[in-house]
């Protein structure tokens, strides 16, 4: 027995040595660089060591702050869209009483963005979005709505609302199937003995649809969150290679610490940027999971 467990730790070698050359000493050797200052030059273990200066530097960086601002405002509004419309057409498509056809189609249609490439969608929204010959301004002036083109990308509001509502867009159908599954696994006696009882929608949606779907939503918010966080594509793409679009209103945080790596050349900062967002995700993580979980835990 032991000499075939030999064979079977043979076999699963392949994946354990590529994931500790790509996976593992990534993470050790960027803990080891935000301890230094490192410039991405030569050998890293051969920069200055200089403790916690890197940590102390990004606590008071007030860019860093602006993009933790400008990645919750985005995330924010995101995510306040997007599961609200979710939920609304899960409940919709999942109602005994309504028996609404043709979710294949719709559920396929929902999907579809998520299958497309960032690239893709962000090169699409820049030429509907653009100012002066976007398909946007120009159905707008046609049917009356605005009197002059707007730029969508060139104010901060309209340019993170946009950024907000790309995302929603891409990942809307995402949620959808994940709390029209929650749905349908919830058992439908319970819909039927409060429809016995005499509860309307709402109260069935309040007392019964809701309360049974907190696991779900918890996954969503969650992975959401973490998602949201690490906000980089959109931005770095619909701000012209990250340059943060008007007044900085689009650097968010992941894209803060492209700039300081790859721009400025400051890896080792770029570094303690990466373990603060670690931090920032976990902490908010285990906020949201309590949160939600509070009665039981």
């Amino acid at each position: 027995m032991n000499s075939r467990n030999k064979y079977g730790y043979l076999f699963i070698s392949p994946f354990f040595i590529v994931f500790s050359i790509f996976g593992i000493y990534p993470i050790f050797l960027s803990l080891y660089m935000s301890f230094t200052d490192y410039k991405g030059i030569g050998s890293p273990f051969k920069a200055n060591w200089v403790g916690l200066q890197q940590y102390l530097r990004l606590a008071s960086d007030k860019y860093f702050l602006q993009a933790f601002v400008n990645t919750w405002k985005i995330w924010g509004v995101n995510i306040i869209l997007q599961l609200s419309l979710a939920l609304i057409l899960a409940i919709l498509f999942s109602d005994i009483r309504l028996k609404l056809k043709g979710l294949s189609l719709f559920r396929a249609i929902f999907y579809l963005p998520n299958l497309m490439t960032v690239s893709s969608v962000a090169l699409l929204f820049l030429y509907i979005l653009d100012w002066q010959h976007g398909a946007l301004n120009g159905l707008l002036l046609k049917y009356g709505f605005i009197s002059k083109p707007v730029n969508w990308l060139g104010e901060p509001i309209t340019a993170q609302l946009s950024v907000s509502l790309i995302q929603t867009w891409l990942w809307f159908g995402h949620t959808f199937i994940i709390i029209f599954a929650g749905i349908q696994g919830i058992s439908k006696d319970y819909f039927e003995a409060a429809m016995i009882d005499g509860a309307n929608r709402w109260q069935t949606f309040f007392k019964v649809t809701l309360p049974l779907l907190k696991p779900i939503m918890l996954y969503v918010v969650i992975t959401s969150l973490i998602g949201g966080l690490q906000l980089f594509e959109i931005p770095f793409l619909i701000s012209q290679n990250g340059l943060g679009g008007p007044e900085g209103s689009l650097v968010t945080m992941v894209l803060y610490l492209y700039n300081q790596a790859f721009k400025y050349h400051n890896f080792g900062y770029a570094s303690a940027v990466a373990y603060g967002l670690f931090l920032i995700i976990l902490l908010f993580s285990m906020i949201v999971f309590k949160g939600m979980f509070k009665e039981e835990i």
